[in-house]
């Protein structure tokens, strides 16, 4: 039986808002677990605007109209309006998922600052950076996270032991085969990663190399494999002008008998000794603009 683990990724004000509740509502009627990870600090979405030099990035914009999912005004906070404080603005919002049920973790502080910096960041700005976002998770849940998913999946050598200093015993940071115990320096850091091993559906939709492949048909062959899988959503899009697409995929993946649950019960169901040891490169990913974090080849 396939285990396809969600992990929604929430970066913005709006996406808190709006966003969050409708995919919880879907996931509801679904009868399906999911990870919710959020953003916590403000929202400077509209500093994302310099990526527009970033190879790829245009194509992305006409592709998914990036524009008409976030909001004319999320894409002015940072820039000509102040970005809200997400946890602080949210708190009640944020509370009533936990309380419906969901795992909650963290994403970021500053979606933004972390995406576009991390990767050349030091250990203390990495440090800073991770702490702020886990501080106020804390402050808003009353309890440590147990969980992180890397901002754009956007990573340093820094953060694994970071997370294992926290107290995490698994993230989402990634994109992947399967599971696997990152290796920094050669050493093992025991944070299991679950990278996200199906492609997103802002990934798919409008690429030509697809032929006019039905993102959601995509998704179904790729996940009829035989493994499990995790597939991340973003509460922008499967919040808002993709919802209906995801209860599609949903109900397909139920029909089809997966289990669709969140990231601590796939956490659970593993055994680090019997998981391969790889590092975190960089590498590409069609349909993505830049270079992410990749799981590596598996360590001997």
């Amino acid at each position: 039986m396939t285990t396809i683990g969600l992990k929604i990724d929430v970066d913005t004000y709006r996406g808190t808002l709006e966003g969050v509740p409708r995919i919880a509502a879907a996931l509801e009627r679904c009868g399906a677990r999911a990870t919710f990870l959020f953003s916590l600090g403000p929202d400077h979405t509209g500093r994302a605007l310099k990526r527009v030099f970033r190879r790829g990035f245009l194509g992305k914009v006409r592709r998914t109209s990036v524009v008409s999912h976030y909001g004319v005004r999320t894409m002015l906070y940072g820039v000509l309006l102040p970005g809200p404080r997400i946890g602080r603005r949210c708190e009640a919002e944020l509370k009533a998922i936990e309380t419906r049920g969901f795992e909650v973790g963290v994403h970021t502080w500053d979606h933004v600052k972390w995406q576009d910096g991390v990767a050349r960041a030091g250990r203390e700005w990495t440090r800073r950076q991770f702490a702020l976002a886990c501080e106020e998770f804390a402050r808003v849940f009353g309890h440590a996270p147990a969980t992180h998913g890397a901002a754009g999946w956007q990573m340093n050598a820094h953060v694994p032991p970071l997370q294992a200093g926290h107290g995490m015993r698994y993230a989402s940071d990634t994109r992947g085969r399967g599971p696997f115990v990152p290796l920094i320096g050669g050493h093992e850091v025991p944070v299991l990663q679950l990278p996200t091993t199906l492609p997103t559906l802002d990934e798919l939709i409008g690429r030509e190399d697809l032929g006019g492949a039905d993102p959601i048909e995509y998704l179904l062959r790729l996940s009829a494999d035989g493994a499990d899988h995790v597939f991340t959503l973003h509460a922008e899009l499967e919040g808002g002008a993709y919802l209906q697409a995801f209860e599609r995929l949903l109900g397909a993946w139920r029909r089809r008998g997966a289990v669709l649950t969140d990231m601590a019960t796939y956490a659970s169901g593993l055994d680090p000794a019997r998981l391969p040891r790889c590092s975190i490169d960089s590498g590409s990913v069609p349909g993505r603009a830049g270079t992410l974090a990749v799981q590596g080849e598996a360590q001997t």
